[in-house]
């Protein structure tokens, strides 16, 4: 399953100096900072097999600086059990070296449409979410991985103005600027909030994505 080993991209410790933050401390990362937390890239022009798109960071996540950080969200959990990860990632205190670099040699990318951390993504406006689906679009376009899977369907009929779509592959011709040689699929939100899903359903459809992207696709003459 193995890509190709590539050194990622510089990324901040955890501003906690690896441990799990408190209750208490959780609202002072409810800023307006649009970068709470590091992306999970390839440094130079590696290629990514799947670039892995949340909505937006958790207050959780902002102060660990790892992604999808908060106990009790099933991404982690599904993305082990879609055979993605050799373990159950742990990142409520941090993303450890190791699992960065296992994700990169697997040609998995993460990061946010926004970046700035809430309690809950309904928080942002839709005025955010457009802006960030019109950077995705730039950096998808400069990237070019093999699929982009953006991870809740209320944020990208938002985002990329798309009132009809549903969980699953979409048609990169209906998103303005989208490159047509990068698939786009929109996954549920993995947090524990979404009652519609549980593990073994996401983990479901992180392998349905993986298993699209199997061969490279051609690139476009664009």
């Amino acid at each position: 399953m193995s890509t190709s080993a590539a050194p990622g991209r510089p990324r901040r410790p955890s501003p906690l100096g690896g441990r799990r933050p408190t209750r208490a401390e959780l609202q002072r990362f409810a800023t307006d900072d649009p970068d709470a937390i590091d992306d999970i890239l390839p440094a130079g022009d590696a290629g990514l097999r799947m670039l892995i798109v949340g909505i937006n960071p958790g207050l959780w996540t902002a102060a660990v600086n790892a992604p999808f950080a908060r106990p009790g969200n099933r991404f982690w959990p599904s993305l082990h059990r879609a055979g993605l990860t050799d373990h159950v990632v742990d990142a409520a205190a941090g993303l450890s070296a190791a699992d960065e670099a296992q994700l990169l040699e697997r040609g998995i990318g993460l990061t946010n449409l926004v970046g700035r951390a809430t309690v809950r993504a309904d928080e942002l406006t839709a005025e955010e979410l457009r802006a960030g689906g019109e950077r995705l679009i730039a950096r998808v376009r400069e990237m070019r991985p093999r699929s982009a899977a953006i991870a809740g369907i209320t944020a990208f009929r938002t985002a990329f103005g798309q009132r009809r779509a549903v969980l699953g592959g979409q048609d990169p011709a209906a998103v303005p600027g989208w490159p047509e040689t990068v698939q786009l699929w929109v996954v549920p939100q993995p947090s524990g909030l979404n009652a519609h899903e549980n593990i073994d359903s996401l983990a479901a459809k992180w392998r349905q994505v993986w298993e699209a992207t199997a061969a490279p696709q051609p690139r476009s003459a664009e």
